[in-house]
């Protein structure tokens, strides 16, 4: 069994004024070998490149930390054997990541090791350093914690099969683990799929699935702790992609169930729309809608959002894509990828990444668009396919 999961909606919140995630590194995980991701002082960012270049393999990458911070500590539930880059399982799969919270820089640092004969993979390295201070360190299955003011050195032996992040037990709310693990937990990493969207809900949450099945609980989670997010969703950006939408209402239809129903009003007419039953781009308005009211009331928050531009109309890109980056402006974070030119056109060369993989035996590389050398307009190179790394 992983360790307890923690619910925070029922927990106080320690909210960091400030986080930034300054890099990324990955190695021999799927087709990142020696990856190296910097988005210092950046606070939205692009991807692109071609299909397969490994866009989607960084929202894994991240995911796997994200999981860690909401409780899950059992290594088969975080990497397998087939995520070894090319079935290299000599050599350790490692994660480093490096994020900003109140002006504290955080690093952790996590490996994983398949030993010849064993069947699972098994925790090889772990650490997590604040400003440079050694928070806890891990070699194999045991476990030291640093020294403080209140407590000496202290070691325990952990499972190799566990992570030890989820395990350790924070102090206070101030406690740098605690506020590590709740950055991690929050992170939002998003690649919807509409249909599973229903608006259903049997819980309340605040830490959204990747393919959007549970925004239902999502949605309730961020309602019931925060009332006054009705009207940013519904004033400060529904209504400006949906002019006609009155309200929604999330009734009880159970002890513990609701569902979500959407009232418009135009021309002195109602009409009423479950949820589940509005269109693939509207359900990803509403989306859109939640994690712009996250990140205002429980953020600073980092997201990455695989193809935003997605189940979207060309004249609605623009303006979407636009909201998200003017959300996620100083403080707060947001990575998305794309192969839309309306969505490409609204970033810069400044902080425009392209990604680029010669074939499925080689490893994925990265590069500042503003490093790379573009042959006339950026999106006639792309579709010619002229820009090389």
């Amino acid at each position: 069994m992983g360790a307890d999961h923690q619910n925070f909606l029922s927990l106080p919140i320690h909210r960091n004024r400030f986080a930034m995630l300054q890099r990324l590194y990955v190695h021999n995980f799927r087709c990142l070998e020696n990856f190296e991701l910097t988005i210092k002082e950046m606070p939205s960012a692009l991807l692109i490149g071609k299909n397969g270049a490994g866009k989607s393999t960084i929202a894994f990458a991240l995911e796997v930390l994200q999981k860690i911070g909401r409780g899950i500590n059992r290594v088969k539930q975080l990497v397998e054997e087939k995520d070894f880059a090319r079935g290299r399982s000599d050599v350790p799969i490692r994660f480093e990541i490096e994020v900003l919270l109140e002006n504290k820089l955080y690093k952790y640092v996590l490996a994983f090791e398949l030993p010849e004969k064993f069947k699972e993979l098994r925790v090889f390295e772990e650490e997590l350093l604040v400003s440079g201070d050694t928070i806890y360190s891990r070699k194999e299955a045991q476990v030291t914690l640093r020294k403080s003011a209140q407590n000496s050195e202290a070691q325990f032996l952990v499972d190799w099969h566990l992570v030890a992040l989820p395990v350790i037990q924070d102090q206070s709310e101030t406690d740098p683990l605690r506020i590590f693990k709740t950055w991690l937990a929050r992170t939002i990493i998003l690649a919807p799929i509409p249909n599973l969207m229903t608006g259903d809900s049997n819980g309340e949450t605040l830490e959204p699935k990747r393919d959007g099945s549970n925004f239902g609980e999502w949605f309730s989670g961020l309602l019931s702790r925060y009332p006054a997010a009705y009207t940013q969703i519904v004033d400060k950006y529904l209504r400006e992609v949906m002019p006609d939408i009155q309200d929604f209402l999330n009734e009880l239809i159970g002890k513990d169930s609701k569902s979500m129903i959407v009232r418009f009003e135009a021309n002195n007419a109602n009409l009423s729309v479950d949820f589940k039953d509005l269109s693939d781009g509207e359900k990803c308005f509403f989306l859109c809608a939640v994690v712009l009211a996250a990140n205002k009331f429980y953020g600073p928050l980092f997201c990455f959002w695989d193809e935003p531009d997605n189940y979207l109309s060309l004249s609605e890109v623009g303006h979407f894509v636009t909201s998200l980056r003017r959300s996620f402006q100083g403080n707060s974070q947001i990575l998305v990828t794309s192969h839309n030119p309306e969505a490409i056109r609204k970033f810069s060369n400044e902080n425009t990444f392209v990604l680029d993989r010669k074939s499925h035996l080689e490893p994925t590389l990265v590069r500042l668009l503003s490093d790379i050398p573009v042959p006339g307009d950026l999106i006639n190179a792309l579709i010619l396919g002229d820009i090389e790394l």
